[in-house]
């Protein structure tokens, strides 16, 4: 049951990425790579790797039967000048994401955004390029068994 609940998490999370992100991305002045899933790896999209780090209950959450998880999204952007820029516009078209649904589509209890964290290459021209992290706290209602 438990890793059900783990991968439904996962999926939620990767469905708003490639949904209602994307919408985001597409609605700004400028181009930024669209994310997506799978094997395409192109100059035109990015895939995000999604980590589901813990599952933890203080006692107050275990006798109201909640599971807070803990999860990381990050963004490893190819070396550009505009590496900095998209950076920026993944971490406000994920925010404003989470702002609209933060029931992930209903599945959740509530996710929020805990950190973020913007990560330059450590030199220019080195082949590394910039990167994000979000960090999200995913409640979830235990399900009777």
């Amino acid at each position: 049951m438990k890793d059900l609940i783990e991968t439904r998490i996962i999926g939620a999370v990767r469905g708003l990425l490639a949904g209602r992100v994307n919408e985001i991305l597409q609605e700004m002045e400028s181009a930024v790579p669209v994310i997506e899933f799978g094997d395409y790896c192109g100059a035109g999209s990015i895939v995000p790797v999604i980590e589901l780090a813990s599952c933890e209950r203080t006692e107050k959450e275990r006798i109201i039967r909640l599971d807070a998880y803990s999860l990381t999204v990050r963004f490893s952007l190819p070396e550009n000048p505009d590496g900095e820029l998209y950076c920026y516009a993944y971490s406000g078209a994920f925010s404003r994401a989470i702002y609209d649904d933060p029931s992930l589509g209903g599945f959740t209890d509530r996710a929020v955004i805990t950190g973020k964290k913007y990560i330059a290459p450590p030199m220019k021209h080195c082949g590394d390029g910039w990167s994000l992290e979000i960090s999200l706290r995913i409640t979830v209602e235990e399900m009777n068994k």
